[in-house]
This record gives structure tokens, sequence and C-alpha cells, in this order.
């Protein structure tokens, strides 16, 4: 597995990779050796995760040889903290032209955090930052696929619908071949983060843009509106039936179609 590894990354800019057969968190991984001075683009792929985690910990689930599982350190990052909302649509962008380009896969990001295909979630990022004191030590990407049907949790155990890439495209998939083409994608896309050429593509590969939905935060009551797309800080557009325009933060909120019914479960979403 190394060697097809590293051949797989030899057209990449990684510096630095470590496997693991299992591993608890690969994001966890990173934020260790981001500690112990990782270099910038370090890569860490796990075939298994243990505690792999989505947002607010909510548990992402990894099983062996049908998902892909890895975590990119950005040790470059922008110093802005304002900056750190555009890296998960740094990683959907990335994702979402990998599938397009390499299996002819149409994907969409679903605000903040996702990539779907036909309204199902197939990937899911988390992004972390490093902090030493009020200084950005380094950024961290978090990218889990569902890549074969094995990966795809019971609906019972899943808090939005999930689908997988070798269901969408009709045949297998090679993993290491599709992290590289992400990984490439990354690399091209950090460089123009926050730009209008950034911002314009999130806004064409936008998921539910024109559509209603509903956003739940945790305290708050849920709001019902149309998505009219993102502004520059990463918040999303809400139209509401009367007008009014609510600008929604990144944070302790979820996103969902306004007819979606959420059945429980705790696969990350």
């Amino acid at each position: 597995m190394e060697t097809s590894l590293q051949n797989a990354l030899s057209n990449t800019r990684v510096s630095q990779v470590r496997y693991f057969e299992t591993i608890g968190s690969t994001n966890d991984e990173a934020l260790r050796w981001i500690a112990t001075g990782a270099p910038d683009f370090s890569l860490i792929v796990a075939d298994e995760q243990t505690k792999g985690r989505g947002r607010f910990d909510r548990r992402w689930v990894t099983r062996p040889g049908s998902s892909l599982a890895f975590t990119l350190i950005l040790t470059r990052a922008n110093p802005d903290p304002l900056r750190i909302p555009l890296y998960a649509p740094l990683g959907g962008i990335a994702v979402q032209e990998a599938v397009q380009t390499r299996l002819g896969v149409h994907a969409q990001i679903k605000w903040p955090n996702d990539v779907l295909i036909d309204g199902s979630k197939f990937c899911g990022i988390l992004v972390e930052a490093a902090w030493h004191g009020s200084d950005l030590q380094g950024v961290v990407i978090g990218i889990g696929i569902n890549i074969s049907p094995g990966s795809v949790p019971g609906a019972e155990f899943q808090s939005f619908p999930a689908t997988c890439l070798e269901t969408a495209c009709g045949h297998p998939v090679d993993r290491l071949g599709l992290m590289s083409a992400i990984l490439i994608a990354i690399d091209k896309w950090q460089t123009m983060l926050g730009t209008s050429t950034f911002m314009q593509r999130w806004q064409e590969r936008l998921a539910f843009k024109g559509e209603y939905v509903r956003i739940e935060h945790s305290e708050k009551p849920s709001i019902i509106g149309k998505v009219n797309g993102v502004d520059d800080s990463g918040r999303l557009i809400l139209v509401e039936d009367d007008g009014t325009e609510t600008r929604i933060e990144i944070g302790d909120v979820h996103l969902r179609p306004a007819t979606y019914n959420n059945a429980g479960g705790n696969h990350a979403g």
C-alpha cells in the first residue's frame, strides 16, 4: 500500500506523508504533527478511522478498503483568521473538480462543508486551525469520501441521505488516483482563496441555490428561506418569504432541504 501511495503522490506537491492502516483520527494526527513542526503540504492517510469525526464531533464512519480518509496540512496558510472559513469550500471545490474530471460525475458543494451527488452526501470536510497563542501555525483539511457501497452507513445512522462514488459512476474507483487529483486541485485553488474566481466557482457549484432550505440552530428557531448564494466571508445568504435577507455564519447550524425530515443517526452531516 505504501509503495502505491508514494507512486500516486509523485505528481503532487506533498512534502511528507504518514500512512496508517488504522488510526483514531487523521485530523488529530495532523494537529499533533503541526505542533512538532510539520512541513507545508504534509499528508496523513488512513485506510480506517476509528474516531473520525465531522463538525461538532459527530462520528464519521471510515471502513477499511471502502473509503478515502486523509488530512492535508497547510502551514503557509493565510494568517488572516477571517479567511479560515474559506478552507472548507476550498476542499469542496477541489473534490468537486476531481470527481468531475476523473469520473464524469457532477457534484455540488453543500454549505458549509459537504459535497453531494443528486442531493446525497458522499464527502465530508473538516477544517481545523492550529494556534500557538494568537499565532496561526497552520490549517488542516480533513476529507472523508465514500468510495464503494460498503462505506455507506445504514439509513438509521445517517443524519443526511448518503451515497458513494462507485454507485454514482457505475464502476470501480481508483482511490489513490482520486486523492492525487484532489490534492493537485487544492494546490491550485488555494492560490486563489477568496478571489473573485474562487468565489464564482463556489457560487456555481453551490448546492440548493435558488431552492428552499431549513437552517437548524441548536439554540434558536429554525429559519426557512431560499438560498441566494454565499458572501465574501463565506456566510450563506438566505432570503425568507417576506424578502428578509439573512446571512448565516458558519457555526452550530445545520442545512437541510426544507422538505427533509431527519431520521436521526450519527454519520457526519
